[in-house]
């Protein structure tokens, strides 16, 4: 053979041994940080010796071999999976572990079931801060404690060292963390189930259920893998104040279903349902105006409620609790389990409400002050209160009387005269009315002592009156009637019908003038007197009587005619 020959047969190119390198690597498939395939050359004590290729062997303790720390039953000629951490170390063999291999499959494993979405099967084997770890398979996961189970779990003892499903939440291989979550799996498979039940049920179906838990506001019921909910004004028609007083935890009851929410599969139930309802005929059965008696229930601000039949309740309001006791607490006037009398005010079926009376079992207070006291009479009490209308008096009953500023005094005002009284004096008072629908008495001090007005009744225009002088004033003159307590006043143009003499000065306190009366006002207690039209009507009857100017008689001749008989007159009277 050519010498040319054997030189190109077995001196290969630079390309030519790379391609040759890289088939008998990929051949062997011996890299440090891989999975790669060994075999089994001997068994030391606890240790296999592994060939792993490349004329490299390496040693691994049996327990990796083997599941729960147990050794594994391996022999020689077995073929195994190990994980290649180093080539060679300072003894001259391979650095092999069976558990970094076994972690190693099941993260890729892991990975491509947690694209799917799919569950994956693992066991609870020890708690940590804020969880628990779970074995995987090889690789360890951390199961947070709020992701155990659907409701917080007490005892995690029957869980541990379990097989279980999980559905894997998070994976980050670079840091080798796992987060799976058992809870998912759960609300899936009970989603799933209630579905299914829910299917199978349908509104106003009875249906035997089992008592789970009892709360303030109902109890739940167990329907077979299903909760159902028995508010607790849906177990009786009467009222219930905890469900504990109906039921018990483990009881078996029948119950109707009311509704059904297809979105949120919440069930709600219903136990008074199966009963007749009492406020079927409720009108007929209480009419309004009849009384009746029944229990208090309960008790609120505004009122109280009683028991006319069990399911049957109605609403003593608070403003018809009493007739004298107002802005009082009902508490202070009823109190619970106490049996009373009443009266019904109103029925509303839709509603399902009643209203109901106590006061009007009882006499009304100003009727039966109206009987002892008619208006007109004089009543004494003290005085409650006062207020910038007036004064507040208690009376007989209970009951409070009002006398107005307007009824303090016939001559000074009202706000003046109020000063004089304060709270606590025993006063006398004349009743003027009673309304017993607004519950109002209304009561007068100035009429104790008659009205002035009454006075004036023996006073008709034209009389003529003898008045005395109590003050001059500038704009003329305020005097008193003789024989009254009546007192007007004259203005400077009525002093006189001459205009020389409408002087106020000329008058003086204490002096008597004759006047004429010119008007009567009894609404107003008023009278108005005048002197200028006392002399016009002197003037007018001696013209009458001793003739006129036109048959030649001057005024000043009438005048003196007229003073002459007056003169006279007096003379013979004296005389006599």
């Amino acid at each position: 053979m050519p010498t040319t020959e054997i030189s190109k047969e077995y001196t290969p190119s630079r390309d030519e041994f790379v391609a040759m390198l890289t088939e008998s690597l990929a051949k062997d498939d011996v890299f440090e940080g891989s999975v790669v395939k060994g075999k089994v050359v001997g068994i030391e004590k606890d240790l296999a010796v592994i060939d792993v290729g490349l004329k490299m062997e390496g040693r691994v303790p049996l327990k990796e071999f083997g599941v729960g720390g147990k050794p594994g039953d391996l022999k020689v000629g077995d073929t195994v999976e190990v994980y290649l951490e180093r080539i060679e170390n300072a003894l001259g063999e391979a650095v092999l572990s069976r558990d970094k291999a076994r972690r190693e499959e099941s993260w890729t494993r892991l990975e491509k079931l947690a694209e799917k979405g799919e569950k994956v099967t693992g066991v609870i084997f020890n708690k940590v801060k804020g969880g628990f770890t779970v074995d995987l398979d090889g690789a360890v996961a951390f199961l947070p404690g709020s992701q155990v189970d659907i409701r917080p779990v007490r005892d995690i003892g029957p869980l541990m060292h379990q097989p279980m499903q999980f559905q894997i939440l998070k994976m980050d291989r670079r840091r080798g963390n796992i987060v799976v979550s058992r809870r998912s799996v759960l609300e899936e498979t009970r989603a799933e189930q209630r579905a299914d039940i829910v299917a199978r049920l349908a509104e106003g179906q009875i249906i035997d259920g089992l008592v789970k838990n009892i709360t303030d506001y109902g109890a739940f019921i167990d329907l077979g893998g299903i909760d159902g909910l028995l508010h607790v004004t849906d177990m009786a028609w009467r009222r219930v104040n905890h469900p504990s007083e109906i039921l018990n935890v483990g009881d078996t009851v029948k119950v109707q279903i009311i509704r059904i929410n297809p979105e949120t599969q919440r069930i709600s139930l219903g136990m008074k349902q199966l009963q007749s309802d009492p406020w079927s005929a409720i009108e007929a059965k209480y009419p309004i105006g009849a009384r009746f008696t029944g229990t208090v229930t309960n008790i609120a601000d505004y009122g109280a409620f009683v028991e006319l039949e069990p399911g049957v309740e109605g609403l003593i309001h608070v403003s018809e609790m009493s007739w004298t006791k107002k802005n009082v607490h009902p508490g202070k006037i009823v109190s619970t389990s106490q049996q009373v009398e009443v009266q019904i005010l109103e029925v509303d079926p839709t509603k399902r409400r009643i209203s109901l009376g106590l006061k009007q079992t009882q006499d009304n207070p100003w009727d039966a002050f109206l009987a002892l006291h008619p208006k007109g009479s004089e009543v004494e009490g003290p005085i409650r209160n006062i207020t910038e209308f007036g004064l507040f008096i208690g009376l007989d009953g209970g009951v409070d009387g009002m006398v107005h500023l307007s009824d303090l005094d016939w001559q000074k005002p009202g706000d003046e005269v109020i000063k004089d009284y304060k709270k606590g004096d025993t006063v006398k008072a004349v009743v003027l009315d009673v309304d017993s629908s607004k519950e109002r008495i209304s009561l007068g001090i100035k009429q104790l002592g008659g009205d002035p007005a009454d006075a004036l009744g023996k006073y008709k225009k034209g009389d003529q009156v003898t008045c005395e002088v109590v003050q001059v004033q500038e704009n003329g003159i305020e005097v008193r009637i003789a024989d009254s307590d009546i007192t007007t006043f004259i203005k400077r143009s009525d002093l006189s019908r001459d205009r020389s003499e409408q002087r106020a000065e000329r008058f003086t306190v204490g002096q008597k003038v004759d006047a004429a009366v010119v008007s009567v006002d009894k609404a107003a207690r008023r009278i108005g007197v005048s002197i200028k039209a006392l002399e016009i009507a002197e003037e007018k009857q001696a013209v009458a009587q001793y003739g006129s100017s036109d048959s030649g008689a001057s005024l000043g001749d009438i005048f003196k005619a007229a003073i002459k008989k007056r003169e006279a007159e007096a003379g013979e009277n004296d005389e006599e």
